[in-house]
């Protein structure tokens, strides 16, 4: 299992650099923390009434499953500002941290 999950972090770090882009602040991956976050707000946005990303399914209602099937498909334009204590900050692309 491990030698698959090395795979994964070598193919989204490979993406970023193929790109121009180095992730200098933080691990190469979304945190259960920035998900939840991203997630959560993005729910509430739903729940207003905010228009969607991805084609709707008509059985699927409920906001937070459908925030996470956005996050799941790339689909969502937000970046994630990670600083460090010194005041240096860098804003990442969800795309590059999935």
């Amino acid at each position: 299992m491990a030698p698959v999950a090395a795979t994964r972090e070598k193919k989204k770090t490979r993406r970023a650099v193929e790109e121009g882009f180095e992730i200098r602040i933080g691990p190469p991956k979304l945190t259960r923390f920035e998900k939840a976050r991203i997630i959560g707000a993005r729910s509430l946005q739903l729940a207003m009434g905010a228009p969607f990303f991805i084609p709707l399914d008509e059985t699927t209602k409920d906001p937070i499953v459908l925030a996470m099937a956005e996050l799941a498909s790339e689909a969502l334009p937000l970046s994630i500002r990670r600083s460090l204590p010194n005041g240096e900050f860098q804003d990442i692309p969800v795309r590059y941290l999935l």
